[in-house]
């Protein structure tokens, strides 16, 4: 009966399916098939014997990551900065979706969003452009508006003290537009008759920004910060890659997993070793995210993951 039960539901619903399809086969394809590839972590890899037939050598491959001492400091790059990012990404994200929300003129809304969406389409590659033409040495914005006015130039790509604020900055202008998007449908989907009340009983904008839009939106801000700390061990490839570029000078704070696996699978033919520290980040994402939606259960448990 149960089984009957199921099939009619399924067939109730087969439109619905039949929408979901693409996106099952995608995520399948893209996420679930590549999982294959972990074994070679495990292998020395052979490009002769292919992938089936290389020798097993069980965590040589893991050896050599934390032997050679990046270990650590590439997993503490890639943490803090994702850290830093989710805190200061998620307040500016709430802060320009409660403000937008509470602008009246809807052409002055539509023009704000769209202006504060725009830098989430542009191309890593171009980021990188923009800030080598703010930052170069020679002719570099930054440098010439030093010189203008007195000041010695700086060589920003030759010193490692100025990239963290660099990086942090380019990823919050060109993050914070998709997410306040989110927050900002979020708010729009609210129940605008509370507002209506507040305003009759006499409360001001901030006392309804704080007990009418925050405890609306809360579910939504918990599973997006869920969300991030799930890739919290996942550096931006783009991001870091494309602003600091192969600079050895500068990999002491600008160095994440990704970048380190990018420069290991260039400059070494062993494949084993770059799966080994994909392995190694994968596991860290997974734990991390399992702890953080435990955590999370236990407070509040309406606003977990799963």
């Amino acid at each position: 009966m149960k089984k009957s039960k199921f099939w009619q539901k399924i067939w109730k619903n087969r439109t619905l399916w039949m929408m979901l399809i693409p996106g099952i086969v995608l995520v399948v394809i893209f996420s679930y098939i590549p999982m294959a590839g972990m074994v070679l972590a495990f292998k020395d890899h052979s490009y002769r014997l292919g992938i089936l037939k290389s020798p097993w050598i069980g965590f040589e491959n893991f050896k050599f990551f934390f032997v050679s001492g990046d270990a650590f400091r590439v997993t503490r790059n890639t943490f803090l900065y994702n850290l830093v990012f989710i805190i200061i990404n998620t307040v500016l994200e709430l802060m320009i979706a409660i403000i937008i929300s509470e602008l009246a003129g809807r052409f002055f809304k539509k023009i704000s969003q769209a202006l504060m969406f725009l830098p989430y389409f542009i191309s890593w590659v171009v980021v990188g452009s923009i800030a080598y033409n703010l930052f170069n040495y020679e002719n570099g914005l930054l440098n010439n508006i030093l010189e203008g006015i007195g000041m010695n130039a700086v060589n920003v790509y030759s010193e490692s003290k100025y990239w963290p604020f660099i990086i942090i900055a380019f990823n919050a202008w060109k993050s914070v537009g998709y997410g306040m998007v989110v927050y900002l449908a979020s708010i729009t989907s609210a129940d605008p008759e509370l507002k209506e009340a507040a305003e009759i009983d006499g409360a001001n904008i901030f006392q309804r920004i704080r007990y009418i839009t925050l405890p609306s939106i809360m579910s939504t801000v918990v599973i997006m910060t869920l969300l991030s700390i799930g890739r919290i061990f996942r550096g931006d490839f783009g991001l870091f890659y494309q602003l600091a570029g192969n600079n050895s000078a500068v990999f002491n704070v600008t160095d994440v997993i990704d970048t380190y696996v990018f420069r290991s699978l260039t400059s070494s033919p062993k494949l084993g070793m770059s799966a080994a520290v994909g392995v190694y980040q994968s596991v860290l994402c997974f734990i991390t995210i399992m702890l953080a939606n435990a955590a999370v259960k236990k407070i509040e448990p309406d606003y977990t993951l799963f």
